[in-house]
């Protein structure tokens, strides 16, 4: 633990992206004591006030209101509970799609190996976000939908990555002396493969869930992602699309908000690659 502290802290970029984790992670928990005001509160006679430091804001208004006279500050510190829920419950879904599919096609191979790849390349032949509009205009909107269409289309990478290392480790003599010893295959696979391939999935994981919060403000701006009561930033961006050449405070806002949080996810994922990544530990030592 003292060793990886010392380490994040030698990093300048992998301490900047923890402490912008950290920061917003507090903001999502303690999101009810930092927010001013409900964020879904109507109040038309308030509708576009500039930021309190500008000329017409008002001290009650930090960041200054949306077209619905909402507080845009409340809306930001609910969204990131949003942001981050979907973020880390996405990659969840997805890293546990991916891992068991890719340990089971590298471990037993053949047919089965054949079938999982060959499925990953069809989703991998499929845009993206495409499949997710499509999926998400049948089944609807809303946060634990949106939590599994993603999850559920988001798995190849995971796939991938976890059966190289697992063709890897599986010709390893740990392994298979533990295979002589008669050791069984749920055995071998949970007590000697998983543990070492941890380091690849932590580092993929943290990278991707970056790439999920992008995914779903962009989603919530199209409106088939994060639905009212719940806040979503990409849905605020959607709301003040309109409003950027008279009231910019509305979109910009969020928008920083989004790119704040993403570049501290990276910049803890390009931390925790060059610690858990065995490659770069050879290649900066």
């Amino acid at each position: 633990m003292k060793k990886g502290l010392r380490q994040l802290l030698r990093s300048k970029t992998g301490t900047l992206g923890a402490v912008i984790v950290l920061i917003v992670c507090l903001i999502a928990i303690f999101a009810p004591l930092l927010a001013t005001h409900d964020p879904n509160a109507v109040a038309p006679i308030d509708r576009l006030k500039p930021p309190a430091w500008l000329e017409g804001g008002s001290g009650d208004y930090l960041l200054g209101t949306d077209n619905l006279g909402r507080d845009i500050w409340s809306r930001i510190v609910y969204g990131s509970q949003v942001s981050l829920i979907v973020g880390i419950g996405a990659v969840l879904v997805s890293g546990a799609i991916g891992a068991v599919l890719g340990v089971t096609a590298a471990y037993y191979g053949r047919w089965v190996d054949a079938v999982i790849m060959r499925l990953a390349d069809s989703l991998l032949a499929i845009p993206t976000i495409l499949l997710m509009l499509v999926v998400l205009a049948v089944v609807g909107p809303g946060m634990w939908t949106l939590i599994f269409v993603i999850g559920a289309t988001n798995w190849v990478s995971y796939a991938r990555v976890v059966r190289g290392e697992v063709l890897s480790l599986k010709e390893r003599d740990f392994v298979k002396s533990a295979r002589m010893i008669g050791a069984r295959s749920g055995r071998i696979i949970f007590r000697h493969i998983l543990p070492n391939v941890m380091s690849s999935f932590i580092v993929l994981s943290g990278m991707n869930v970056a790439t999920t919060i992008i995914m779903e403000a962009s989603l919530s701006f199209l409106g088939l992602g994060i639905t009212t009561p719940d806040v979503s930033w990409g849905g605020m961006l959607s709301d003040g699309r309109q409003y950027v050449a008279t009231s910019w405070w509305v979109a910009t806002f969020p928008g920083m908000a989004i790119t704040i949080t993403v570049l501290g996810v990276i910049f803890l994922g390009d931390w925790l690659r060059d610690v858990l990544d065995p490659r770069m530990k050879l290649k900066n030592g």
